[in-house]
């Protein structure tokens, strides 16, 4: 096989397209690669005008392209990309590398292309992503920001930034310390050592002030550092107004706390009414005993009151706590209460899981309400606790009657208001906004031997926002 021919057995099996074009444009040669991907017969092509295959969006930056090439008067390559029909009447991407490079040998220019239609593709789809994101980015009401892992670069940051923190974007360009100016100065050391966690390497959550144009905002933050090989090269985050939402809490905690102190001294004067009409009138005994027994109901209810309220507006911060550890505390405080009741805890010697602290007083619930509500002389309860994968399970089984539907639906969170009936015991209502804030579940299954509740939550790390908006008003 002379030089020539083995040439070309070698270029037709190279996996880019081969053409010879003259100065026309027409086809003088193409290799068997057109075949395989175009699914042109190569000899089918000879004669043919090239640019009559190419997409009319891009034929003139094409044709442009190849005339600049063989005009030029030293050796030029130029590489332009386009959409090339195929046999089947599709378009397919390719980049050709077109060159002047001429030789008596050669019938014509040569144009060597390559398929990047997945190239493209990877293309457009990032660019539609990233337009995507910028656009939902300029609409967000949160800050969404990141910078480099020294705080000395602002890598990004949505028009968001002026509104929360009442600053010009192009300062905090020119600046990227800049936003601390704007922090509150009882919380700015707290701010510092946040970003000092992060750049080590730890994610943050923190909430703090900052000096709007009128007033002070309250912001939450949540913060990851980027890490690669090890080292970090980014943190990024948001900042989420929650001025209103630090308002309403310590609305609430106010009005709570004057609602409780008033509810217990007129309710204390009443129970001590009512006991000296009992000594002094001993025919009204039966009268006196519903005023007390309503009386320390609703003493019990404001107490209640308070327990939702701490869960509604203080620290929700998860931590490692022992689930059977706080189950086994919760069966003691119950039957200390209770005589008669027994309750039996079992499963695991510790399941270790991250709650939240009220979980006590919502588990201390469930078994009080099941204690309560039972018929028996001798009320008797089964808790077990025990890990199911990453999630762990509370199961409360008792001898009372079935849980009225009305009731069980405020525990799943199937419970909706209504004009004939508004509301149920507090107690249920504690114990799904624990579980609620925990992003866990309830079930009831109830029969006529008793009730079966289940509660799950995950045991990994949850990240929630601490409100401690009340603690100072304490």
């Amino acid at each position: 096989m002379d030089q020539s021919a083995l040439f070309g057995v070698l270029i037709d099996h190279v996996r880019d397209k081969i053409l010879l074009v003259d100065e026309r444009g027409e086809v003088t040669y193409a290799n068997d690669a057109v075949k395989r991907r175009l699914g042109y017969d190569p000899a089918a092509l000879v004669g043919e005008p090239i640019f009559d295959y190419i997409h009319p969006e891009e034929v003139e930056k094409t044709r442009d392209a190849f005339e600049r090439t063989i005009a030029a008067e030293s050796y030029t390559e130029i590489t332009v990309e386009y959409r090339f029909r195929t046999a089947d009447g599709s378009y397919v991407w390719l980049e050709s590398r077109m060159s002047n490079l001429t030789d008596e040998r050669l019938d014509g220019y040569v144009v060597s292309s390559r398929d990047i239609d997945d190239r493209v593709a990877a293309e457009r789809e990032r660019e539609a992503t990233a337009t995507r994101l910028k656009e939902i980015a300029a609409t967000a009401g949160d800050v969404l920001w990141m910078f480099s892992a020294d705080w000395s670069e602002l890598l990004f940051v949505n028009p968001a930034y002026e509104s929360v923190y009442g600053k010009p974007i192009d300062r905090l360009r020119e600046d990227p310390s800049a936003f601390l100016a704007t922090v509150h100065p009882k919380d700015r050391p707290c701010v510092e050592e946040a970003m000092d966690r992060l750049t080590a390497g730890q994610s943050v959550d923190i909430e703090y002030r900052v000096n709007s144009v009128d007033d002070d905002v309250w912001v939450w933050v949540q913060a990851e550092p980027i890490v690669q090989d090890g080292e970090v090269v980014r943190i990024t985050g948001f900042t989420r107004d929650i001025t209103d939402r630090k308002r309403r809490s310590r609305q609430l905690y106010v009005m709570d706390k004057l609602l409780r102190h008033n509810l217990r001294n007129d309710l204390t004067t009443i129970l001590g009414q009512a006991e000296y009409i009992g000594e002094t009138a001993p025919e009204t005994s039966e009268r006196v005993a519903v005023i007390r027994r309503t009386g320390e109901d609703l003493l019990a209810t404001a107490e209640k009151q308070r327990d939702i309220i701490d869960v509604l507006t203080n620290d929700v911060r998860f931590e490692t706590r022992d689930i059977r550890d706080i189950a086994d505390r919760s069966a003691t405080i119950v039957t200390e209460r209770f005589d008669a009741a027994s309750i039996d805890v079992t499963g695991p010697a510790s399941v270790p899981a991250y709650a939240i602290p009220h979980l006590q007083h919502g588990i201390t619930e469930l078994l009080e309400n099941a204690v309560r509500h039972s018929d028996r002389d001798r009320p008797h309860v089964d808790v077990t606790v025990r890990p199911e994968g990453e999630r762990v399970v509370v199961e409360v089984r008792d001898d009372a009657p079935p849980i009225p539907d009305n009731e069980a639906q405020v525990l799943t969170g199937e419970y909706e208001m209504s004009d004939i009936y508004h509301s149920t015991g507090l107690g249920l209502w504690l114990v799904y906004w624990v579980i609620e804030l925990m992003d866990g579940s309830i079930t009831v299954d109830s029969e006529a031997a008793g009730n079966r509740i289940r509660v799950q939550f995950s045991a990994r790390p949850r990240t929630t926002p601490v409100d401690n908006s009340a603690s100072d008003t304490d």
